[in-house]
């Protein structure tokens, strides 16, 4: 499912017009985006946790000359899925 086909389900399951779906949409990823960045943490009950994380620097090998290199250290964001989430992905 890419953004279009979300914004369409969203305006079909709640009774809105494709424009106020997406404004919705576009709204949540972007407080979501802004408090991470910020930072803090995003959790949805259920659905999961998103959250900054940091990944130190490390060491790799440049695969066209086998050096060695060091690739610097970075912010990255974590996703944790929800109890409900897992639950519903391992139903049988």
């Amino acid at each position: 499912m890419n953004k279009t086909e979300l914004v369409d389900a969203i305006a079909k399951d709640c009774d809105l017009s494709k424009v106020a779906a997406q404004r919705a949409l576009e709204s949540l990823l972007d407080h979501v985006v802004k408090t991470v960045a910020a930072g803090d943490s995003v959790q949805l009950v259920g659905f999961g946790t998103f959250a900054a994380g940091n990944r130190a620097e490390r060491t790799g090998r440049n695969p066209r000359t086998g050096e060695d290199i060091t690739i610097a250290a970075a912010k990255t964001v974590k996703f944790s899925a929800g109890k409900a989430f897992k639950d519903t992905l391992n139903q049988k």
